[in-house]
């Protein structure tokens, strides 16, 4: 496979001692036109890498937030076509920060996953992220996507222990996100005494970088996570703000005021 965005953008964090920022969107919320300007306006305002929600009709994963905005995206005609031309676009400017598809299988399964793998390469995606992929069924996944130059990431539940947990990790490619409760988006970060002392083990049997996500609302709870964990992703916050904008300026204004603070915030860590 061939080198990564998402592995090189690690390289850089890494060479210069600084925690990864990890937006997540859901695509075509507010508006069909907004989520190009919002992706180039988050990397504009400190984002590593960008994490787009393939909305679905039944995320089970997500909480009320994320849940309205994909039946918002989806009401717009939102679908794998508009996913891929919205990549497209935005790789017109923007030839470097990596893009990770979040969503869930039956999308996927819909179109074919050669379908979707070629799709994904072409318009310039560099990784998916797949909430209802078990990973003891993702090793033929994994390898039709890395034949593409796709990585595909992994999740890591509090619940996630013993063999489970070691393979997860052994198969991790770019960065593995750990879910920081058992629960869906959106709920406040669980401050439990064991949040430390878990990235670290995880950390102990993983090759890669390890993300903390669910829970992140703002720059005290990122960078509560970053002084232990690589970095942070944050979804239901930002989605639950751009979901009130009005306009592509909006919108912009919204993911600066926003996301600048938490980058300033992780990068005193």
């Amino acid at each position: 496979m061939a080198i990564n965005r998402i592995d090189q953008k690690l390289a850089a964090l890494a060479e210069s001692s600084k925690k990864a920022l990890v937006p997540f969107i859901t695509a075509g919320d507010p508006g069909l036109e907004h989520t190009v300007a919002i992706m180039h306006a988050l990397v504009s305002s400190g984002a590593d890498m960008l994490e787009l929600g393939v909305p679905f009709s039944d995320p089970m994963a997500d909480g009320v937030v994320i849940q309205k905005s994909s039946e918002r995206a989806l009401a717009r005609g939102v679908n794998a076509n508009y996913i891929f031309q919205t990549v497209t676009e935005f790789r017109k400017q923007d030839v470097k920060t990596p893009i990770i598809l979040m969503g869930y299988l039956n999308p996927i399964e819909r179109r074919g996953w050669d379908w979707y793998a070629q799709q994904s390469k072409i318009a310039g995606v560099d990784a998916l992220l797949i909430v209802d992929l078990p990973p003891e069924e993702a090793q033929n996944a994994r390898e039709l996507l890395n034949q593409h130059d796709l990585q595909l990431i992994s999740l890591l539940a509090p619940t996630t222990i013993g063999a489970r947990l070691s393979h997860a990790c052994q198969q991790a490619q770019g960065y593995l996100y750990y879910v920081s409760m058992a629960g869906v988006t959106g709920k406040g970060l669980l401050q439990a005494s064991n949040l430390k002392d878990r990235i670290e083990q995880i950390k102990l049997l993983s090759q890669v970088p390890v993300f903390v996500g669910f829970g992140i609302k703002d720059a005290d709870t990122a960078k509560a996570c970053v002084e232990f964990a690589d970095g942070v992703i944050i979804g239901s916050a930002l989605v639950s703000l751009l979901a009130e904008c009005t306009s592509v300026e909006a919108c912009q204004k919204t993911v600066q005021q926003f996301l600048s603070p938490i980058r300033n915030a992780i990068d005193l860590v």
